[in-house]
C-alpha cells in the first residue's frame, strides 16, 4: 500500500487579502495526481457498497410498509410508486471510513460492517430531516422524499432510520457494540445541536454570526459523524482508547474540510453535477462558511453581500452578484485554504492513532477524495 502525504496548506490569510496564496511545493514523493486519487477512492467506495449495501437494504426492508416505501425511495432503490429503480444512491463515504479505520488498525473490516450500516442509516436520517428543514426539493437529481410523500412521512422515515441504526448495534453480539452504540448516540446529540445552531443563524442579521460560531456549528453538524465513523472502525478493530480518540479527531477535521468544500459547491457547483439549482445556498440565504468569512472580512464586498442578504435574492442576477461578492471579499480563497489546513490537522490526529501512515492509505485516499471533489 502506498504512503500518502498530507496536503500542505498555503499560509492562511484573512478574507479580503488579495495577495496570492503560496502554492505547496511539489515533490517526487508527494501525493498521486488528483485523477489517480479519484480512481482509488472510487474503487474503495465500490468495494464498500458491495459489503455494506446488502445488509443496509435488508435493514431498510425490515421497516413497516409505509415507512419502508419512503426509505426505499430515498435510497434510490424504488420509484415513488414502489417499482424498482436504479436511481443514484449515496457515495457511501461514511461506511467506507468505518471499514478503512478498522483496516488501518489491523482489524477485520467484515466485523465492522454492521457498524458501517448503522452509520449510513444515521447519516440518511439527517438527510431526510435536512431536506425538510432547508425546504430542498431535489436530492441526487430527483425530488426529495418530503416533496414526494409529504413532510410527516419524510420526518417519520428519518426517525425510524435512526432507531434502526441503534437497534442494529444493540443486537450486535460483538464486544464493541455497546461502546459503539453509546458513541453513535452521543454523536447524534451533537449533530442535532449543530443543526439547531445552523437554523438559529437564519434568525440573525447578515453580520450577526461570527466565523468561530460557524466553524463550531460545522464541526458538530458534519465533522462529528465522520469522526464517529472512524472511531467506530477503531472500536471494532479492538483498538485502545488513544487510537479511538485519534481516529475521531481525524474524522472531525476531515469532516470540517469536507463541509468547507461542500459550502463552496453550494455556491459555485455545477447544477448538472450537483442536482441542485445554481447558487442554491445563496438563494436560501444560508450563512455557510465562505459566506460568513466574506461577511466578517470588513471589505466593501462584505457590505455589498450583507445588503444582498437582507433582500430576497430571487433573481439570477442577484445570486450572481452575491457569489461575486463572496469571492471578492475573500470567502472562496479562505475556504479553500482552511480546507487544506484542516486536512493537515486531520493527518496529525491520524498519526497518533496509526504512527505508520502507510497502513492508513485508504483513510487518506478517502479524505483526499472528499476535499478535492467538485460535486
Amino acid at each position: 500500500m502506498k504512503t500518502h502525504h498530507a496536503p500542505q496548506p498555503p499560509t492562511p490569510r484573512p478574507p479580503g487579502d488579495d495577495a496570492p496564496a503560496a502554492p505547496a511545493a511539489p515533490g517526487a514523493d508527494g501525493p498521486p495526481p488528483p485523477a489517480a486519487q479519484g480512481q482509488e477512492a472510487e474503487v474503495l467506495l465500490e468495494a464498500t457498497r458491495a459489503l455494506v449495501d446488502p445488509q443496509l437494504r435488508a435493514a431498510v426492508e425490515s421497516l413497516p410498509g409505509s415507512i419502508r416505501r419512503v426509505a426505499m425511495y430515498h435510497f434510490g432503490w424504488q420509484e415513488a410508486d414502489g417499482t424498482p429503480s436504479s436511481g443514484p444512491a449515496g457515495k457511501a463515504i461514511r461506511p467506507a471510513l468505518v471499514l478503512a479505520a478498522a483496516r488501518a488498525l489491523d482489524g477485520d473490516p467484515v466485523r465492522a460492517v454492521r457498524a458501517a450500516v448503522a452509520v449510513e442509516l444515521a447519516h440518511n436520517f439527517t438527510l431526510l430531516h435536512d431536506d425538510v428543514i432547508d425546504e430542498d426539493r431535489t436530492r441526487r437529481h430527483r425530488p426529495t422524499a418530503w416533496a414526494v410523500f409529504g413532510i410527516p412521512d419524510a420526518v417519520i422515515a428519518g426517525d425510524a432510520m435512526l432507531a434502526l441504526a441503534q437497534r442494529l448495534l444493540a443486537e450486535d453480539p460483538d464486544p464493541a457494540s455497546a461502546r459503539a452504540s453509546a458513541r453513535l448516540s452521543t454523536c447524534v446529540i451533537e449533530l442535532c445541536a449543530g443543526q439547531q445552531a445552523d437554523c438559529a443563524f437564519e434568525d440573525r442579521g447578515p453580520e450577526g454570526v461570527t466565523l468561530e460560531e460557524c466553524l463550531s456549528m460545522a464541526t458538530a453538524k458534519t465533522g462529528a459523524l465522520l469522526g464517529c465513523a472512524c472511531a467506530l472502525g477503531a472500536l471494532y478493530a479492538g483498538a485502545e482508547e488513544r487510537a479511538v480518540r485519534g481516529m475521531d479527531g481525524f474524522g472531525r477535521e476531515a469532516g470540517l474540510a469536507f463541509q468547507l468544500i461542500d459550502d463552496l459547491i453550494g455556491i459555485w457547483g455545477d447544477p448538472v453535477r450537483t442536482g441542485k439549482p445554481v447558487g442554491a445556498d445563496l438563494v436560501a440565504h444560508k450563512k455557510s462558511l465562505p459566506v460568513v468569512a466574506a461577511l466578517t472580512s470588513g471589505t466593501p464586498a462584505a457590505a455589498e453581500l450583507a445588503t444582498l442578504y437582507r433582500g430576497s435574492m430571487n433573481t439570477p442576477g442577484e445570486v450572481s452578484r452575491a457569489a461575486d461578492a463572496v469571492e471578492r471579499a475573500g470567502g472562496r480563497d479562505w475556504a479553500q485554504i482552511c480546507a487544506a489546513d484542516r486536512m493537515a490537522r486531520a493527518v496529525n490526529h491520524l498519526s497518533r492513532a496509526v504512527p505508520d501512515l502507510g497502513r492508513a492509505g485508504d483513510l487518506l485516499t478517502l479524505a483526499e477524495f472528499v476535499t478535492r471533489r467538485t460535486h
